[in-house]
């Protein structure tokens, strides 16, 4: 008899221990690995639509630098996360011309704008010149960013350049809602 509150303490204890270990765990990877966020708005469409549910993943950058084309969140202020979709790196010359990317004075396809001709989006022209900071190449450590509904983004061409620091993490997998889940590619 006398055994009976001391199992039922020790059963509470291991639950306990457990439920903290988990915890534990579920920080560690929220906080370093991976992390959920929500679209907000129109500036990724068709790509992504406003409420897709992705995840991000904060680790990938750890061991590699931002690709052409990667779609990224970044920190826009200490308030708010951008999703935007990274078009050039650096050292890079950028420039867009009659809705035609050029890097370095060479065109340079972008295969997932085939899409918004049904959206009827255009680019307004620019060069890296035309940006905020005024640069001639693309500084170390930062990328260009645009949002794939270029009429409709508040990007690079507002904002400026993105620091590599900014970066959260890169993402491409949508999982909410269930019709929309899918596997970004590039």
């Amino acid at each position: 008899m006398a055994d009976k509150p001391k199992e039922r303490k020790n059963e509470w204890w291991d639950w306990l221990k457990a439920l903290l270990i988990a915890l534990g765990v579920a920080f560690i990877i929220r906080t370093f690995f991976f992390a959920a966020i929500v679209v907000d708005g129109p500036s990724m469409l068709p790509t992504l639509q406003n409420g897709d549910q992705m995840i991000v993943n904060k680790f990938t950058y750890h061991f590699q630098e931002p690709e052409r084309f990667d779609i990224v969140v970044f920190h826009a202020s200490s308030e708010k996360d951008f999703i935007k979709r990274v078009i050039g790196l650096p050292g890079e010359h950028v420039e867009i011309k009659d809705d035609v990317l050029y890097i370095n004075g060479k065109e340079v396809s972008q295969p997932f704008l085939t899409d918004q001709q049904a959206y009827q989006i255009q680019t307004n022209d620019f060069t890296l010149e035309d940006l905020p900071g005024n640069h001639h190449k693309i500084p170390e450590n930062d990328v260009l960013v645009l949002g794939d509904n270029r009429e409709n983004s508040t990007d690079s061409r507002v904002i400026g350049l993105v620091s590599l620091d900014q970066i959260v993490g890169k993402t491409s997998l949508i999982y909410w809602p269930i019709d929309r889940i899918q596997i970004i590619g590039k």
